[in-house]
């Protein structure tokens, strides 16, 4: 049986997930608040994956429709991009029952400090160059999809640290500056969301009466961080995914401790 969660807890957690959208909109890491959130208020920690899930699909939705409005995500990518981080996703999942996930994070660990150290130094006039030299350069549907495939496999296997990954790899490898690259981020996240989502309600694992009300949060959440990332570009975007890459770091550091 779920456990049965007060009207003032489910209230709650759609605060955590308001919270969670606007973090996750910007520069991604929504899940650090949303899912300890989950198994604080006594969900089993199966329940609490599906349940974050169901109601993150919400958010990462709402945030590339919103980037989409805004003339900031690139059809050609997307419709490239999409497919692929579904399938990645699917694949992913189906690893995690094959390869411990632990293994994972030492590796994952070291890999978001270098993303923090990449997104904080990258300032100025190199942001300048790389939106100079935009128009200019090949935009990399392939390379976008690959990026999409492997980093959705990561998000359905793992997940910490996902949104960041997507950004750093569009900024390296497709020359994004890093608005526009959380905002391509948000195609990859949405994918690899919906795959998992319909996983984990195809075993019963998404706990609605929980996961829906939080999606309000996430929907509000996730409209208001991307107007943020939109109204004031890069620097809040780069300031954020710092912030979110050294907590995840931390956090992951810890887990390791026990």
């Amino acid at each position: 049986m779920p456990p049965h969660l007060s009207p003032l807890a489910i209230g709650a957690l759609a605060l955590v997930a308001l919270a969670a959208g606007t973090i996750d909109a910007i520069a991604g890491g929504g899940g650090l608040l949303t899912v300890p959130a989950l198994l604080a208020a006594g969900l089993p920690s199966h329940l609490a994956l599906g349940t974050n899930k169901g109601q993150a699909v919400f958010g990462s939705f709402t945030s590339m429709a919103r980037f989409a409005r805004a003339g900031m995500i690139d059809p050609a990518r997307a419709r490239v991009g999409f497919p692929l981080g579904l399938l990645g996703s699917l694949l992913g999942a189906a690893l995690v029952l094959r390869v411990p996930a632990a293994a994972l994070r030492p590796v994952v660990l070291v890999l978001l400090t270098g993303a923090a150290l990449f997104i904080g130094l990258r300032r100025g006039q190199a942001e300048a160059r790389a939106a100079a030299d935009r128009p200019r350069r090949h935009r990399g549907s392939f390379t976008a999809g690959l990026v999409a495939l492997c980093i959705g496999a990561y998000d359905g296997f793992f997940g910490p640290g996902t949104g960041t990954f997507l950004i750093v790899a569009s900024v390296a490898l497709l020359g994004d500056g890093l608005t526009e690259a959380s905002a391509s981020a948000k195609v990859v996240n949405f994918a690899s969301n919906l795959a998992a989502v319909v996983l984990f309600a195809s075993r019963g694992l998404v706990l609605w009466q929980v996961a829906l009300p939080m999606a309000a949060g996430q929907f509000a959440g996730g409209w208001l961080g991307t107007h943020l990332a939109v109204r004031r570009g890069d620097g809040l975007v780069r300031r954020v995914a710092v912030a979110v890459s050294l907590a995840l770091a931390a956090k992951l550091a810890w887990d390791l401790r026990g």
